[in-house]
């Protein structure tokens, strides 16, 4: 005799129903930060997206996105999104379109 049956003997008038858990929506607490930099990188410009809180699957999602709408290229890796060239304006038009809060780092 398993639970089941056990809580059947106890509650014989209560309908088992089936219940599903509701999906978390992932909200972002802290502004991305978009960021300009030259160093390290031998004199070639890149913007970096830095702060993001979520899973490494929507910093690819939210990466490929920009890429493709700017059509230009970039990585991701440990957090931090990598866009060659100056774009942080249009870029956090696109985050803030995408509903995140953007903070811009820099000139």
């Amino acid at each position: 005799m398993d639970i089941r049956d056990q809580l059947k003997n106890l509650f014989p008038e209560h309908e088992e129903q089936d219940f599903e858990m509701p999906e978390e929506k992932f909200q972002q607490n802290e502004p991305l930060i978009c960021k300009f930099e030259k160093k390290g990188r031998n004199g070639k410009p890149v913007t970096l997206i830095e702060g993001f809180e979520g899973s490494e699957e929507d910093l690819k999602q939210i990466s490929k996105k920009i890429k493709t709408t700017l059509g230009i290229g970039g990585s991701e890796k440990d957090g931090i999104i990598v866009i060659q060239g100056d774009n942080r304006d249009k870029i956090m038009k696109i985050l803030q379109e995408m509903g995140y809060k953007t903070k811009r780092v820099g000139g």
